[in-house]
Formats: structure tokens, C-alpha cells, sequence
């Protein structure tokens, strides 16, 4: 059998993916932060106008280099075209279906909702603070959390001074929020 008719393949089946790959319940919208949505769109405009480019001019010029079956530059530069391509769809998907809540445009509030930075101490006084942004913006390292996680949904409509409850794999927590801003 000629290559020509096969299917190149490196076990990447794009059908295998899942339909929604971003957490989020079915009837969910997809809140972002401003700057969430705007880190999301740079990283498709580079992909789209710096990265995809670049890869496609090292396919065509390895693809004319004649066998495609041996030639590393060719097989490397599609599989990367794939996983660029991928993202991309990713991305656009996840942008076209965002909607951008803006914190600094809330009144003047001490009720926690999306995009509130909360400061919460625990029964032994110790703080932590965390900030519920969107699905695609948690960042553990700098206290992001998203807004369907369990301590965003505890805290989720509660004001400065509430005590909540936190269901924990150590047992129920019990959570005082300390301070509520949305900067």
C-alpha cells in the first residue's frame, strides 16, 4: 500500500478529546476577569500571527526536501501544526463564549462575587486570601481560584464578618471572611 493513502498519525485523535474541555458545568456561562480574557486573546494572536506561521514555513520547506516518511523537520513541524491548531480552536471557543464580568466596576460592596478578593482566617486565626476569577484563569500560586470551586461557591454571597462553612477531605472547616475588595 502507498503512503500517500495512509493516515499519518502519532496517537493524537482530536475526536478523542472531550466536546467542553474547561471544567465547567454544562449550563454554566463562562465568567472571566478582564485580564483573564485579555491573556487568553495575546496568547491566540501569537499563536495565530507569530508561532502558526513559522511552523507552516518549516513544513513547506522540509516537505520539498522530497521523503516525508524520514525527514524529522516535516513530521515534527505537523505534529506541532496540529497541537498549535488545536489550541487554537481551543481558545477561540473559550473566548467566543466568555463573558467578561469586571470587578472594578462593581459598587461599592463587603458581599463576595466574582472577582472579589477575600481575605477569610481560619479557628486558628491563620489568614488567607484568594481572588475567584474564572475557570481559565486559576492560578493556585498567586491564590486564584475559580468561582465553581468549593471555597469560591462557600464564600460565594457572604459579607466581611460572615462565618461560612468549608467542606474539607479533613472534615467541615469553618471560615470568618475577614476583608472583602475587588481590585
Amino acid at each position: 500500500m502507498s503512503k500517500a493513502f495512509t493516515k499519518e498519525s502519532d496517537g493524537d485523535n482530536e475526536d478523542d478529546l472531550p466536546e467542553d474541555m474547561g471544567g465547567l458545568p454544562a449550563t454554566a456561562k463562562n465568567y472571566m476577569t478582564p485580564e483573564g480574557f485579555a491573556r487568553m486573546r495575546d496568547e491566540l494572536n501569537t499563536l495565530m500571527r507569530k508561532e502558526r506561521p513559522e511552523v507552516v514555513k518549516v513544513v513547506s520547506w522540509a516537505a520539498g526536501n522530497g521523503d516525508r516518511s524520514e525527514n524529522g523537520d516535516y513530521i515534527y513541524g505537523k505534529k506541532r501544526l496540529r497541537e498549535i491548531d488545536r489550541r487554537v480552536r481551543y481558545l477561540s471557543k473559550r473566548l467566543a463564549n466568555a463573558e467578561v464580568v469586571d470587578p472594578a466596576t462593581r459598587a461599592k460592596t463587603d458581599q463576595v462575587f466574582f472577582g472579589a478578593t477575600v481575605t477569610t482566617a481560619n479557628a486558628e486565626d491563620k489568614e488567607r486570601t484568594i481572588k475567584i476569577v474564572g475557570v481559565d484563569e486559576v492560578d493556585l500560586e498567586k491564590g486564584h481560584v475559580s468561582w465553581i470551586s468549593p471555597i469560591a461557591r462557600a464564600l460565594l454571597r457572604a459579607q466581611e464578618g460572615d462565618v461560612v462553612r468549608l467542606r474539607t477531605p479533613a472534615g467541615e472547616e469553618e471560615l470568618e471572611i475577614v476583608k472583602v475588595s475587588y481590585i
